[in-house]
């Protein structure tokens, strides 16, 4: 089944009132069978770290936020076991496409398509899950469908009074390191001008970073997370493997619009990287 990338596909959870309590797992890069390897690491195993860690410390997770190259060459079988791992934090998993996504697959292997909504409607809160992938190309870009579609949803959460939470996979900030900046949100400012004409908004989440980012732009919360497998160096202008392990991004969406978050990284866990790598693309 094809749908448009520009059709809206929303759901709402029952939530039993309070904070709406989320992770955002990103940039996994399952390969096709398990044991596969990203830069010498296995990237099943290193999910599985962060799953267990995620279950350790949080006691309860109302969704899971997979932002984006879950998949290293977008295989139908791992996003088969993507599900599976989510499943271990909690019922509910929404995903969005990275670079290396393949997005008909992601929509076969979502279970019943509710992982590929778009609006996710929980307790006062809106969550906005765009996709920012060109086809065959590293960098990204939302375009006048996915602009159209997200000044839609915003419309409607101003007018209904609900807090907003905008997703995608590509940073639409420089983050300072020349080599992923050149693969950063093409119409960045499109997408902006687009925020800006809603009070609602109050935080933008992505991926492909493969690093902590934590960034205000006025009253908006601008917000990236470590990969669950490799990390990228920050602050570099050439790709250099971080020596930081996996993790992940908790928040805490309150409901008077203000946000609680961190990140949490494995610890005790060993981990197998190509330190000395050049790139990986």
């Amino acid at each position: 089944m094809t749908q448009s990338l520009s059709q809206l596909r929303q759901i709402c959870l029952d939530h039993p009132g309070g904070s709406v309590q989320l992770v955002q797992i990103t940039d996994c890069h399952l390969g096709k069978v398990p044991g596969s390897t990203l830069l010498g690491m296995d990237t099943d195993h290193s999910l599985q770290a962060v799953v267990d860690l995620v279950l350790r410390e949080r006691g309860h997770t109302d969704l899971v936020l997979g932002t984006g190259d879950l998949s290293d060459h977008g295989a139908n079988p791992a996003y088969r076991r993507l599900r599976d791992y989510f499943h271990q934090v909690c019922e509910h998993s929404f995903w969005l496409p990275g670079n290396h996504d393949s997005w008909t697959d992601m929509w076969a292997d979502s279970g019943p398509n509710a992982q590929m909504s778009n609006e996710i409607r929980v307790s006062n809160w809106q969550i906005v899950m765009l996709n920012s992938q060109i086809p065959g190309e590293v960098g990204g870009e939302l375009g006048c469908g996915q602009l159209a579609l997200l000044g839609d949803c915003l419309k409607r959460a101003s007018y209904e009074g609900l807090h907003s939470l905008v997703c995608l996979h590509h940073q639409p900030v420089a983050i300072g390191s020349a080599w992923i900046d050149a693969q950063m949100l093409a119409d960045a400012d499109q997408f902006f001008q687009v925020l800006e004409r809603y009070n609602c908004v109050r935080g933008v989440l992505w991926g492909h970073v493969h690093q902590q980012i934590e960034q205000q732009r006025g009253d908006l919360a601008l917000l990236a997370s470590p990969s669950t497998c490799v990390q990228f160096t920050p602050g570099l202008p050439g790709f250099k493997v971080d020596d930081k392990p996996p993790g992940y991004r908790w928040m805490d969406l309150h409901d008077d619009g203000s946000i609680d978050t961190g990140i949490s990284r494995v610890e005790g866990v060993s981990f197998s990287v190509e330190l000395d790598s050049g790139g990986y693309l």
